[in-house]
């Protein structure tokens, strides 16, 4: 686990801004009540692990936060679970933060099930204080998983483009948004970044060039490489699953068309053959399918190919302008921008059904990304007159504001999962 929580902070530390306050909208139908104490120890400690815990959490819609602030707990000793019965919470976390003479910092922590009584677990960690937040999204993303059953994503990373100051910037930060870390900053513009399946790269575009040229970044040590840079326009990377190839679009045969291309570069594949503009691709978790948006029907909608190429059919049907596609990896949803009127709204569709929701009440909504474990979507929008990052459930009750760097806020994706 130390040496997981290492590898994750490859990056050169960036001043964080002042933090921003999650801001939960709506109410869930299922939430879970959750107490976490302060850990004994954190109010000497450069991060408030036991807030951090709640914010992940409670951002996650499946958990509501039950008010611990004065209590005095540490994992080393069972509580008084029928005190915390009475508060009407399901469940407990206590732990401690201990600074040790080397300068890291001893993190531990202990999950109860107040209902029935029983211990479900614990970890430590021995760490540096530049890991202190992971360690915290360590241990939510523990709790989420024992309480729910499924894989949590706190630990996970975002990458997201900001434009100040006629500079461009890709960062990469932590899934709440904070700890952001300059990977490129440039005078010229670079859009669409996207992971690749192991979390350790990025695809992007830049227009360095004065055109746009599609780049691989390795975001650990800042080395990067030319994947597409033929006549044209060289847009819109994918990753394949496999991480061995991506869809790209190119205009390097007239029209703005759908290639396959190795990682490495090397000369594309194009997949079809069309009389419109094919761009924004994206795979479906298995690797089987490729949605993008289209105008070959006279507007710009969701189409889906298989990724060896061929027919292509329609997938979105309401509305006269669908863009930016975004498949959850357990193949059940789709989110994607939907043009209402005048505003650019998040919609949801369950590709089993055809059913489709609009999740959001924004009108300037962007580039949605799943989460890994497919609960959450992460997209960019204008809130209150102010760019800002956010995060919704799939049914939009609980929408939660992210930490970002202050520009124009653009294109943000979910990464993978990390490795433990």
């Amino acid at each position: 686990m130390v040496a997981a929580l290492a590898a994750s902070s490859a990056l050169p530390a960036v001043p964080a801004l002042a933090q921003f306050r999650v801001e939960i909208k709506g109410v869930g139908l299922t939430q879970l009540p959750i107490a976490i104490a302060p850990f004994r120890g954190e109010a000497q400690s450069p991060q408030k692990i036991s807030a951090i815990v709640q914010a992940d959490l409670e951002r996650s819609g499946q958990f509501v936060g039950v008010d611990a602030s004065d209590a005095s707990l540490d994992e080393s000793s069972r509580p008084d679970l029928a005190q915390w019965r009475q508060k009407k919470a399901d469940s407990l976390v206590s732990g401690s933060v201990t600074r040790q003479p080397d300068g890291r910092y001893d993190v531990r922590f202990r999950l109860w099930d107040v209902v029935k009584g029983q211990d479900l677990g614990g970890q430590s960690f021995v760490i540096t204080e530049g890991d202190l937040r992971l360690a915290a999204h360590r241990i939510a993303d523990f709790v989420y998983e024992k309480l729910t059953g499924e894989r949590g994503v706190f630990s996970t990373r975002i990458a997201y483009v900001t434009k100040s100051g006629g500079r461009y910037s890709l960062w990469v930060a932590d899934a709440d948004g904070e700890n952001a870390q300059s990977a490129l900053s440039s005078p010229e513009p670079i859009i669409s970044p996207a992971w690749s399946p192991t979390g350790g790269q990025l695809a992007y575009v830049s227009f360095e060039s004065r055109k746009p040229v599609v780049y691989v970044h390795d975001v650990a040590t800042g080395r990067r490489r030319l994947i597409a840079n033929f006549r044209g326009s060289n847009s819109a990377p994918a990753w394949a699953p496999d991480g061995r190839s991506l869809a790209v679009t190119l205009s390097r045969d007239g029209g703005s068309q759908l290639y396959m291309i190795d990682a490495n570069g090397g000369e594309p594949r194009r997949l079809m053959q069309s009389s419109g503009i094919d761009t924004e691709p994206v795979f479906s978790s298995d690797g089987r399918s490729i949605y993008f948006v289209s105008d070959r029907g006279g507007s710009p909608q969701i189409y889906r190919v298989s990724s060896s190429g061929g027919n292509a059919e329609r997938v979105t049907f309401s509305g006269s302008y669908n863009i930016s596609p975004s498949v959850s990896a357990d193949g059940q949803w789709l989110a994607y921008i939907s043009r209402i009127g005048g505003a650019f709204k998040l919609h949801v569709m369950d590709l089993k059904s055809g059913t489709v929701n609009a999740i959001t009440d924004t009108t300037a909504d962007e580039s949605p990304s799943f989460a890994p474990n497919s609960k959450l979507i992460v997209y960019a929008t204008q809130q209150q007159g102010r760019e800002a990052l956010m995060t919704t459930t799939l049914d939009g009750r609980i929408k939660a504001r992210l930490a970002g760097k202050s520009g124009d806020i653009r294109e943000p994706d979910w990464g993978p999962f990390q490795k433990q």
